[in-house]
């Protein structure tokens, strides 16, 4: 999540507005060590709202070039 923040250039409350969450639930969710921890429906709101704002999360299995999760700014639409 500090990744996908750094990308944006957002800070924990402006993230937590964007998601609809509140600031001690991203504070909270960035404190986890290896898997992010919290209410699932607070987790989709945080992956909804960095989507929305343009990053890419990168699972596991996902196709990256550098291969591991990570983040990413999504290609701007072609058009």
């Amino acid at each position: 999540m500090r990744a996908a923040r750094a990308l944006l250039g957002i800070d924990q409350k402006t993230l937590a507005e964007l998601a609809g969450v509140s600031l001690p639930t991203i504070q909270r969710m960035e404190a986890s060590n290896g898997v992010v921890r919290g209410v699932v429906d607070s987790l989709t709101k945080v992956v909804d709202a960095l989507s929305r704002a343009g990053v890419d999360l990168i699972g596991d299995n996902a196709r990256s070039e550098g291969g591991g999760r990570g983040v990413r700014l999504k290609e701007p639409p072609q058009g």
